[in-house]
């Protein structure tokens, strides 16, 4: 346990608030997306115009997370500096690891377009076919991937072994929150699907 609290100073209270706020996030958006898609609460705020109601939600999607991304950063300037990587691979890798994880997260917000980032299926603001291209033709979920890597990323970057944990810690509530999100995704788009088969019929 001595060498654990040598890396990772757990007196921080900027660490358990980072810690909270990534938690927060996918599952806020989770439990939003999915009142909306059952009650509508925020598309009925703007009148019934689905879109603007996304737009909020993509709002505040962009803005917490720009939080959760600096309560990161300020939990590892609490923690201790340790190097994790010979020269010039202390540089490199992060550099690298951030720039591929940036292109994951960028490239497939563009392939699904802001509704489709953003939760707008929940909206009823549903997607012709599923995307096939880059970057979903190399990962299922290339976003969670690219945000991950890009906090290891960071991590790597201020040479704090502390943030490597909180990564992990990351991973572990993306893959809890997409066992909750795609399941339900799914079921949208199979809803859509035999509708419109009924009316083919």
């Amino acid at each position: 346990m001595d060498a654990f609290y040598s890396i990772v100073n757990t007196s921080q209270t900027s660490l358990y608030i980072s810690l909270f706020a990534i938690a927060f996030n996918p599952t806020a958006w989770n439990i939003v997306a999915r009142n909306e898609y059952r009650n509508k609460t925020i598309t009925r705020m703007f009148g019934g115009n689905t879109y603007y109601g996304c737009y909020l939600l993509t709002f505040l999607i962009f803005s917490f997370g720009m939080l959760r991304d600096h309560l990161y950063k300020q939990a590892l300037g609490d923690q201790p500096r340790v190097p994790l990587l010979p020269e010039p691979y202390a540089t490199i890798v992060p550099i690298i690891m951030f720039a591929i994880g940036q292109l994951f997260v960028v490239t497939s917000t563009w392939a699904l377009g802001i509704t489709g980032t953003f939760l707008g299926d929940y909206f009823g603001i549903l997607m012709d076919h599923r995307v096939e291209g880059f970057p979903f033709n190399v990962l299922r979920d290339p976003m969670y991937v690219g945000s991950t890597m890009c906090f290891a990323a960071t991590a790597l970057w201020y040479e704090r072994p502390a943030g490597l944990i909180i990564t992990f810690y990351v991973y572990i509530v993306y893959v809890i929150a997409l066992r909750f999100e795609g399941p339900f995704t799914d079921m949208i788009y199979s809803k859509r699907a035999a509708e419109e088969k009924k009316k083919a019929l």
